[in-house]
């Protein structure tokens, strides 16, 4: 098992639960909550792939399916805790964030692409889902409000490049990269950074 595919897994039960976690909000039912977290996960690879002219890695592998039920069961089960944590939600989509990221950039490499598409997609594969999301639950997708949420993924993709131009590689790369997504989100809600509104 590669270190790869842990940061996939984790980045899709992360995704996952921030998106079941609001459904729950919006009292949808399991099915429901199923198929917006499956969704949250699954939106800005499927996206990823299709622009890079791959077979979406869903359709590859059950293994997708199988930790969004694993991530519902969670839900289900602590629901009272998660609810009770105001930042829940937060937390898990920063993660999610900042793991989607790292495979959106690792991916497009990997197909041969330059570093600039590679970090459009990795800032795609780790939004788009959020974005699929907010949709499903009639809220105002979080990308297009003041706070820093694809620029964080952004910010990711260029501590990967300055990391990877100073011999960095493997596993301590992408755990840098992912630290500094979510990190940037982090911290740009801790204190409040956000990009000037147009007007």
């Amino acid at each position: 098992m590669s270190f790869y595919f842990i940061i996939e897994m984790l980045g899709t039960l992360a995704f996952a639960i921030s998106g079941i976690r609001l459904a729950s909000a919006k009292r949808f039912d399991w099915f429901g909550a199923y198929v917006v977290g499956f969704t949250t996960a699954i939106g800005g690879g499927t996206l990823r792939d299709l622009m890079l002219s791959q077979t979406p890695f869903w359709m590859l592998d059950s293994v997708y399916l199988i930790v969004t039920a694993i991530a519902l069961g969670i839900v289900i089960v602590f629901g009272r805790y998660l609810i009770r944590l105001n930042n829940t939600f937060f937390i898990f989509d920063a993660i999610g964030l900042g793991l989607f990221a790292v495979v959106g950039i690792e991916k497009t490499l990997a197909a041969g692409f330059p570093f600039w598409v590679a970090v459009i997609m990795g800032t795609m594969t780790g939004a788009a889902g959020g974005v699929l999301r907010d949709i499903l639950i009639n809220e105002e997708p979080l990308i297009f409000r003041k706070e820093i949420y694809a620029l964080a993924c952004v910010f990711g993709g260029v501590v990967f490049w300055i990391c990877r131009e100073a011999g960095m590689s493997g596993a301590a790369l992408q755990v840098v990269t992912a630290v500094a997504v979510i990190a940037a989100r982090v911290v740009s809600v801790r204190f409040g950074l956000k990009l000037p509104t147009l007007k």
